[in-house]
């Protein structure tokens, strides 16, 4: 497992920031097709699926909102596409 450390100046791994957000666009990429077949898809599951750090978790968040996905709230920690 890769993990990308929220530190200043370093990252684990030998990861920068730039190469966190290169993994979280392909993560993400990769997981709008089985939100879009499944029609909804919890956090926990998106935390098993990004199978990295926080840093990578929130980019792939970020990065769904971005995208047109709900991404939910603590009270309904789950993603869903927008609805038209």
């Amino acid at each position: 497992m890769k993990i990308c450390s929220g530190r200043k100046t370093s990252y684990l791994n030998g990861n920068s920031y730039e190469d966190c957000k290169k993994i979280a666009e392909t993560i993400n990429k990769n997981l709008k097709n089985k939100i879009i077949q499944k029609g909804k898809f919890g956090w926990s599951e998106l935390l098993i699926e990004v199978d990295h750090d926080e840093l990578i978790y929130k980019l792939v968040l970020k990065y769904l909102r971005r995208d047109g996905f709900d991404i939910g709230n603590f009270q309904n920690p789950q993603i869903t596409p927008k609805s038209s």
